[in-house]
């Protein structure tokens, strides 16, 4: 390639009877970079965060990723959201063959106990052991631990009462590991008060 041949390949926007490289496109929509940037972070991102990126409101920001939700229903992809964080995720239909491109095998599944477990602070987060042992009749030590190692659930800060036990959360691990999009998603049931 001679050096004119590169300069006709990067400046010919001016040239007559060459077509732009790059032509002119209409600006992207805010749900567009919103898709954009959740492609690239890779992890969840707030809603405060998005706002202060794409300089928008974040009532802008919901509306877009309302639109974003809706346009991934029948898709491969998903927009998952976790209190204010939201993260585009692959199709809980499509596990099977994510499987098997990654060759991963089924990890070990979790006890009765830390299935209870789970469920009673997905229903009840954020919440406390002393109150989930409560609702179980057992000590539920083993069974947070198993959840905190598999990023299930999180520390999600302290009670304000005598002692600060800590306060448990689901995590958006969970979400991703039972294919919801958001804890709304959760079938509904009546936990013992």
């Amino acid at each position: 390639m001679t050096e004119s041949d590169h300069v006709s390949l990067t400046t010919n926007a001016g040239s007559p009877d060459q077509p732009a490289l790059f032509p002119d496109t209409a600006p992207p929509s805010l749900a567009q970079l919103i898709e954009a940037v959740l492609f690239v972070a890779g992890e969840p991102v707030t809603i405060e965060q998005l706002a202060r990126v794409l300089e928008a409101t974040q009532e802008q920001i919901t509306a877009a990723i309302d639109e974003l939700s809706q346009s991934y229903a029948q898709r491969g992809i998903r927009l998952q959201r976790h209190a204010d964080q939201v993260m585009l995720v692959s199709a809980p239909e499509a596990a099977p063959a994510i499987r098997r491109l990654l060759g991963a095998q089924h990890g070990q599944r979790l006890s009765h106990a830390a299935l209870e477990t789970l469920a009673i602070i997905a229903y009840r987060q954020p919440i406390t052991r002393a109150q989930i042992d409560a609702i179980r009749g057992v000590d539920s030590s083993a069974a947070l631990r198993a959840l905190l190692a598999r990023d299930l659930i999180c520390e999600a800060g302290r009670l304000e009462t005598l002692g600060r036990p800590i306060l448990y959360a689901t995590t958006p691990a969970f979400l991703q590991q039972f294919g919801l999009t958001s804890l709304a998603d959760l079938p509904p049931v009546d936990l013992p008060e």
